[in-house]
């Protein structure tokens, strides 16, 4: 359920809200809004009685809500959730840009790439210190070493970093180093993990699952936004499916149906899902003209000789060409 403040409803008058609520053994959460406050109710059984909060002081009107999900719907917060990092505004109607090496090799080969990347417009450096491989004997990535790297690039270039958490038990290690968590496809259902996400202070890019229903890809994000973190961005990186010309299938359709279901923004992963660096560039355009919130796309200065997807990396002249035919693509299509 979703109660509705009235426009000019005081502080006072939403927590009298949030403990009638509470003395009836439901969870209150207050969501401000353009010129309002709305406080979903959370955690009921069944229906709950709208009677008891339309009398209350301020109170305008309570609000059903449909969905499985509450915190992620639109049917609870309808304006668009704006996650800003630096100078990457994810949700506001811009294409802002994550750039960078699928692995940390070396401080000398990330600063080179992060320049590369921002020279051509990117605004946020993507690089995994963790690496989540298929096989146990693939390269696991340098771990703390590498987020000192991360580090190292953000204090050089000024472009905030974005890497992925594996565990819990590193998450407070990642934490520090990274101005963004991610939670990759094999993780999206790790609830634990989610809900220690729920509790950072850190924005989370919340990749969807190998082969997740949409339903499940925004329940995985209720986990998060449920202990508290409301700065979650979802990311498409493709889905597994029968094809054998592509490493996955990236589902354009599911970001203008995920925008219309939820408030948080979607970007697109086209790297992990072409695995093949020819298809990155088409489905990279793709992405921009269907109207996602923001691009991560894998770039290496050396791919032939990377650790790690150099396949799908993008040599950094592919990038700056890319990233100049993505600004005149989104500038066409954003006010579609």
């Amino acid at each position: 359920m979703l109660i509705v403040m009235k426009k000019g409803a005081s502080d006072e008058n939403v927590q009298g809200v949030v403990k009638a609520a509470e003395k009836r053994g439901y969870t209150a959460r207050p969501i401000p809004g353009g010129d309002r406050v709305s406080i979903g109710i959370l955690y009921n059984k069944g229906s709950v009685d709208a009677g008891l909060f339309l009398g209350l002081e301020g109170v305008n009107e309570v609000i059903p809500v449909t969905k499985p999900y509450k915190l992620v719907s639109r049917e609870v917060k309808s304006q668009n959730t704006v996650v800003m990092v630096g100078d990457a505004v994810f949700g506001d109607g811009s294409m802002p840009v994550i750039a960078g090496p699928c692995a940390v090799e070396s401080e000398k080969q990330c600063l080179a790439i992060a320049e590369a990347v921002k020279k051509a417009g990117a605004v946020m450096f993507r690089g995994g210190a963790f690496k989540p491989r298929t096989s146990p004997y693939s390269f696991q990535g340098m771990g703390e070493e590498g987020l000192k790297i991360l580090a190292r690039v953000r204090d050089v270039t000024g472009l905030p970093v974005a890497t992925e958490v594996m565990d819990k038990e590193n998450f407070d290690m990642v934490e520090e180093y990274a101005d963004v968590v991610q939670i990759g496809t094999r993780n999206m259902q790790n609830f634990t993990l989610l809900k220690r996400a729920g509790k950072s202070k850190r924005p989370v890019i919340l990749k969807r699952g190998m082969s997740a229903l949409l339903q499940e890809w925004l329940m995985a994000a209720e986990y998060i936004m449920e202990e508290g973190n409301e700065q979650v961005i979802l990311c498409e990186r493709g889905v597994r499916t029968f094809v054998r010309h592509s490493r996955n299938t990236l589902d354009l359709s599911v970001v203008p149906a995920a925008k219309k279901e939820t408030h948080l923004p979607v970007i697109v992963d086209p790297s992990h899902a072409a695995g093949i660096r020819d298809q990155v560039i088409p489905l990279a355009l793709a992405g921009a003209a269907v109207g996602c919130d923001g691009l991560m796309i894998e770039v290496h200065n050396i791919p032939e000789e990377a650790v790690s997807d150099g396949a799908q990396s993008l040599y950094p002249d592919q990038f700056e060409k890319l990233m100049q035919k993505i600004n005149r693509i989104h500038e066409i299509c954003k006010d579609g």
